[in-house]
């Protein structure tokens, strides 16, 4: 599951992909309807993939329960609504994950987290799939090597 560049943004419904930045802050495509929205850096949007939910022992990344509810739901969406009662989703968000602080998790976090979930699902978005971590010599490995081929690509002339 990839949510490098999808957003949430407060004051509005739903979740959006980023598509560019621009000086003034940033272009963004809603998930919901595909219309497109110029967003001003001084609105408070979150990254997805910065976003977490508290247990009793860590913070509990959100990629890493919605890639629970989608094992749980076999990539399918929730069998529960985000609108059904309150006592609903807590039972079901019990299921994905156990140890969550029902002192710092409110009802209506688990309800945009499903609701996030199920917009992310009927993109096609979700995966059961264990999130491919790089390691770090790998990572630099490969930058090494982009520079050294930017660099013969582009020879300098002499004057």
């Amino acid at each position: 599951m990839n949510v490098e560049k999808i957003l949430a943004i407060a004051g509005k419904p739903g979740l959006f992909e980023l598509k560019l930045q621009t000086r003034s802050g940033f272009l963004a495509e809603s998930l919901l309807d595909g219309k497109k929205i110029t967003v001003g850096l001084s609105s408070n949007v979150s990254l997805l993939s910065e976003i977490s939910m508290y247990t009793y022992t860590e913070e509990k990344p959100l990629v890493e329960i919605m890639r629970a509810i989608a094992i749980k739901e076999d990539e399918g969406p929730t069998s529960v609504s985000h609108k059904e009662d309150n006592t609903k989703l807590i039972a079901y968000f019990q299921e994905i994950l156990p140890d969550y602080d029902a002192d710092r998790v409110y009802a209506s976090d688990i309800k945009k987290l499903l609701n996030w979930y199920n917009i992310l699902q009927a993109k096609g978005m979700v995966s059961k799939e264990e999130p491919k971590v790089e390691s770090a010599d790998a990572i630099k490995e490969q930058v090494v090597e982009e520079v050294k081929a930017k660099k013969q690509a582009s020879p300098k002339t002499k004057k």
